[in-house]
């Protein structure tokens, strides 16, 4: 199993849907990621330059969904592991799941979400 790290609960507020309010009104999203990548030398080292910082990462993340406007999770899905691989040549590769906390859905749910993973070539 590869070395990995996890990002859980990361929320922003974005302009993402198909219906007019979703493109009006912001509405709270939440980001869970799994980062793939060798972990050895900074476990070695103890050194962050030897990991990818996940500070930054989960501020690229962020930015995605607060000021990019999309129709679909699925999209938006996509471009945050397209972020994601362009942040660090060392990921290999990255689980992402964003969840829509209020879906403008005719059923009593708690979020709908979209789960994807994305490997470099």
């Amino acid at each position: 199993m590869p070395d990995r790290i996890e990002i859980r609960g990361l929320r922003a507020l974005g302009l993402i849907g198909v219906l007019p309010e979703e493109r009006e009104r912001q509405q709270p999203f939440e980001i869970d990621l799994d980062v793939e990548l060798d972990l050895a030398p900074a476990g070695a080292t103890d050194a962050l330059e030897d990991s990818v910082d996940y500070g930054r990462l989960s501020l690229a993340v962020a930015d995605v969904v607060m000021t990019e406007s999309h129709l679909l999770l699925e999209r938006v899905a996509q471009r945050i592991t397209d972020v994601v691989l362009a942040a660090d040549s060392r990921i290999q590769s990255v689980w992402v799941c964003v969840r829509k906390l209020r879906p403008p859905i005719p059923a009593d749910v708690g979020s709908t979400a979209v789960a994807i993973t994305r490997a470099r070539p």
